[in-house]
């Protein structure tokens, strides 16, 4: 049985505090799914695209 886990969030910006979250997760389960959202409430600093590749970049 494969272990997952699901860490949504706007991460609007990455941080380093994010970034040590999914290393941890990574170490705990299998699979780790990191769900990049939008918060329809509050203007953007950085597109989904752009903080999809952060987070691609920061790991």
């Amino acid at each position: 049985m494969i272990k997952r886990a699901i860490y949504p969030g706007t991460f609007d910006p990455v941080t380093l505090g994010h970034i040590d979250i999914v290393r941890r997760g990574l170490e705990l389960f299998q699979e780790l799914i990191v769900g990049i959202a939008e918060n329809p409430k509050k203007k953007p600093l950085f597109s989904l695209k752009e903080r999809k590749e952060m987070f691609i970049e920061s790991l």
